[in-house]
């Protein structure tokens, strides 16, 4: 998966891409990925799984992420807003 141009990106265009990556790495369907769904108990995620997403958020962003920029991830737009910050730096 290519890295999101930071230049074009909208939080919009980062929910249709976790949508994908959701459903692609994890079978979850994408009409249950919402800014409100918490990873966890709404879309079943475990601690493996969380890591698993994280890369798939570097490999979105093309930046590293530290363990503190996902540390307080609980619900998909705390994913899209860690994508958008990730983006601009």
């Amino acid at each position: 998966m290519s890295a999101i141009p930071a230049e074009t990106f909208t939080s919009d265009d980062v929910l249709a891409r976790l949508r994908s990556v959701l459903h692609e790495t994890f079978e979850i369907d994408p009409a249950k990925v919402t800014p409100d769904a918490n990873l966890f108990t709404d879309l079943e995620l475990d601690s493996i799984d969380a890591i698993d997403l994280a890369i798939q958020v570097q490999d979105m962003t093309g930046t590293r992420i530290k363990p503190e920029d996902f540390k307080s991830v609980r619900t998909v737009g705390d994913v899209v807003a860690t994508v958008q910050a990730l983006l601009v730096r």
